[in-house]
């Protein structure tokens, strides 16, 4: 069985929270679609470094537009976790890009590319004898 630290059971809960505060209750129209893929959370919870996506990954000034709308609505949502979750100290949130999925994208493309190339020359060894 998985031992989960209060740590990490905190921040799953800050993730399931800001995702819905995100979706539901920040009112910009620029804002679009926002999925919060992780929260890391420090030792001491003071501090929670929130991982977001959005839907247009290819558009880096959309990209930069997004995290500059959260990183201003950054005290909203504190205040808002804070009635949501009972903790002594609602931890600060820091917004950053995850980059992870646009690189999972780029590298499963460059194996599809691979793959391809690797069917193609098989088939023309195949045709050459």
């Amino acid at each position: 069985m998985a031992d989960f630290s209060r740590t990490q059971r905190v921040a799953d809960q800050i993730q399931r929270e800001l995702a819905s505060l995100i979706q539901l209750e920040m009112k910009d129209p620029r804002l679009g679609m926002v999925t919060v893929s992780a929260v890391d959370l420090s030792r001491d919870m003071s501090y929670a470094d929130v991982f977001v996506t959005v839907l247009e990954q290819e558009d880096k000034a959309k990209r930069e537009q997004t995290l500059a709308i959260l990183t201003k609505g950054a005290g909203f949502l504190r205040g808002r976790l804070g009635h949501l979750i009972k903790l002594r100290i609602v931890p600060t949130l820091r917004f950053h890009y995850d980059e992870s999925i646009s690189r999972g994208q780029h590298l499963s493309a460059l194996i599809d590319k691979a793959v391809q190339e690797d069917r193609q020359r098989s088939n023309q060894d195949v045709e050459d004898n």
